[in-house]
């Protein structure tokens, strides 16, 4: 059997360095075609001795000649590419089987498209690809026959949970419901009245999960949850009245399907991002993640709790762009980017977040998501009046 050829959408990031972890256990099956990551160039160049891709690539051109120069030197025959473009390209190579698709945000969106249209099988770890452009990038896929793998924890969840032809509708399948879990991150149960004085170093602790800073915001604020209702509806087919969120502390459960006869299927495991990256990189098979056995007596117990709006009010506008439809979530999601891009850097407070969201959702004009340019177009308004919105709210302790 030959070696199936991976390219790694942000390759320096956790789930880039967790997928190259499970390849890194499978030589005789896996082999590295591209890696690229945005300015990282040490930590790029590290991954280029290891695995020796053919290509490797920086966004920023800067540090690809730095990159390039230190490959020279190290002789290692790998080409070093810059800029966005080459994003696009390496994950299109004729080489390439499967592409992980793991940049973080708006900026995974076209290389993700040049995938599906390269007809690649997609280890879908960036959700704004479908935040902002669901129905289109569904098209992409299934027209250039495509395949598409979810990689966040829940949706890989829910996917093992599914029944086999859950994509012609889940009703018919006989699916009552999508419980789609959430830690509730590290503000569950502090007093609402002080989350204005959330500190950066704060909200990027999450309690369960080794993740990077913008998405540990997002956990925090449950913008992640809402963009992961989002992601659930377009990867299977379905409403938001299907999917209920769930609170579940220990994030053992990764998520849960309801059926029509009674059962509850779950798919269960430590919090390891290796076991849905395993999953979906063997999928239909099975094979060894390097993720520790779930001691299931050690667990003990395990909790459930309804989400509070009122404490969460970004999975409640979530929902609401959801069902509004065109291009809300590409507003939706511009606007957090910019938000807590702020908040990280100590521009605007931790309940503004939401403000900045919800005032550019009111303040910027939504059209049909017909096209790629007028999403592009819908996500470039959007971070202007979004830009506009970090100003006007002072920062305040």
């Amino acid at each position: 059997m030959s070696k199936q050829g991976v390219c790694i959408l942000g390759s320096t990031g956790t789930i880039g360095v967790n997928t190259l972890d499970v390849i890194n256990r499978h030589p005789e099956k896996y082999n590295v075609v591209a890696l690229t990551a945005n300015q990282a160039d040490e930590k790029l160049f590290q991954q280029c001795i290891k695995f020796k891709p053919q290509y490797a690539v920086l966004v920023n051109e800067d540090a690809a000649q730095r990159l390039e120069t230190k490959l020279r030197t190290a002789d290692v025959n790998t080409e070093v590419l810059s800029g966005v473009e080459s994003l696009e390209r390496v994950a299109g190579l004729q080489a390439v089987d499967q592409v992980m698709a793991a940049i973080v945000g708006a900026a995974g969106l076209l290389p993700t498209i040049a995938a599906a249209r390269a007809g690649k099988r997609i280890l879908l770890a960036n959700k704004e690809a479908l935040v902002m452009s669901g129905d289109l990038f569904i098209n992409e896929v299934t027209r250039h026959n495509a395949e598409l793998l979810p990689i966040d924890s829940e949706h890989n969840a829910i996917f093992q949970c599914m029944p086999d032809k859950f994509e012609l509708g889940l009703e018919q399948q006989g699916v009552n419901k999508i419980l789609l879990t959430a830690s509730g991150g590290p503000f569950r149960t502090r007093d609402i009245n002080t989350l204005h004085k959330v500190t950066p170093e704060e909200a990027v602790a999450h309690p369960n999960w080794v993740m990077g800073q913008k998405i540990s915001v997002d956990s925090a604020t449950m913008m992640n949850k809402g963009l992961e209702v989002i992601e659930a509806c377009w990867l299977f087919n379905t409403q938001p009245s299907m999917v209920q969120v769930v609170l579940h502390t220990q994030s053992i459960i990764h998520s849960m399907v309801s059926y029509t006869d009674g059962s509850v299927l779950a798919q269960m495991g430590n919090p390891d991002m290796r076991t849905p990256i395993a999953h979906a990189m063997a999928w239909p098979e099975r094979m060894l993640s390097g993720v520790e056995p779930l001691d299931i007596f050690e667990v003990a117990r395990l909790d459930f709790e309804k989400p509070d709006f009122v404490r969460f009010p970004c999975l409640a506008m979530a929902y609401d762009a959801l069902n509004e439809g065109g291009t809300s979530t590409t507003i939706l999601n511009a606007a957090n980017e910019i938000a807590v891009d702020a908040f990280l850097n100590k521009k605007l407070s931790f309940t503004n977040i939401s403000k900045v969201i919800e005032k550019t959702l009111e303040n910027t004009t939504k059209v049909e998501a017909d096209s790629l340019q007028t999403i592009l177009q819908a996500d470039s308004d959007a971070r202007h009046v979004s830009s506009d919105w970090v100003n006007k709210l002072e920062f305040n302790l």
